[in-house]
């Protein structure tokens, strides 16, 4: 084997001018952030020309049950060595509910573990989580009231509701669809979504959370149910991929997938 091979093998790739790498965690059994985030990103570079590629870890978790969850959290951090192994710009630990299951404000401890176990490894990376991106973007817009849609039980449900709520944003109505198989959940129609959201009680939201999950797809909904409802619409997705621009210092210039992603600032209702 010759010199070059080897250091082929034993140095990471060197970051490229107009692209940046993106790290996912993802629970074994999703199939939508996966699609989500790319189509996004492509849109980002569509309007930029910047450049981005998707490089995942996967931790195991069919179904979506407090004990699933609580044992995927314990993977976190392996998954995090391995994916930063790509040498990746910015991490995102894309399991919302995992994450909140631990209790109130787990995504501070969640990030700072995977960032602590990129940088032990040797590859430093900016870190954001599903469940801190869609406290702090909700937070980072003023919004104090919101109406939810969630795929889960109506136990795990309550705890997402309260966790949000935990970060000082009621919640007015939160509808659980009970999918407790997560490769099901991933087989929801999201056409299904805006009669969903007309039917939400939203009287005093100042936004509409239409996926409070990862798996759950929501994308081809999102613009369709703001422009109707009049309401910044916002998911888990969507939050990920703002907190991760914000982590590039890259400006959000995505299209049709919300005012959040637009550039432009979301309108909350007047008064707010």
């Amino acid at each position: 084997m010759s010199t070059p091979d080897i250091a082929c093998e034993t140095v990471s790739a060197p970051k490229q001018a107009g692209l940046s790498r993106i790290g996912l965690i993802v629970p074994s059994s999703n199939t939508t952030m996966e699609t989500e985030l790319p189509e996004l990103f492509r849109r980002q570079s569509e309007a930029t020309g910047h450049r981005y590629t998707f490089h995942s870890a996967r931790a195991g978790m069919k179904n979506v049950n407090r004990e699933e969850l609580l044992a995927m959290v314990g993977k976190a951090a392996d998954c995090a060595a391995a994916v930063s192994d790509a040498n990746v710009d910015a991490i995102a630990y894309a399991c919302l509910v995992a994450v909140m299951a631990q209790g109130p404000n787990a995504h501070i401890g969640s990030e700072e573990s995977i960032a602590q176990a990129a940088a032990d490894n040797g590859h430093p990376a900016a870190v954001t989580s599903s469940a801190g991106a869609l406290v702090r973007t909700l937070q980072e817009m003023g919004v104090r009231k919101i109406a939810m849609v969630t795929p889960y039980m109506k136990p795990l449900t309550q705890m997402v509701r309260e966790y949000i709520e935990g970060a000082g944003i009621e919640v007015l109505e939160a509808v659980s669809l009970e999918v407790a198989d997560n490769l099901a959940v991933g087989c929801l129609d999201p056409q299904n979504l805006p009669e969903i959201a007309r039917n939400l009680a939203r009287e005093g939201a100042d936004a509409i959370v239409l996926s409070a999950c990862v798996q759950m797809p929501s994308l081809p909904a999102v613009q369709m149910v703001e422009d109707e409802l009049g309401l910044p619409v916002i998911t888990a997705a969507t939050a990920t991929t703002y907190e991760i621009l914000k982590a590039l210092d890259h400006k959000p210039s995505i299209s049709g997938a919300g005012s959040l992603l637009s550039g432009a600032p979301a309108k909350l209702p007047a008064g707010i």
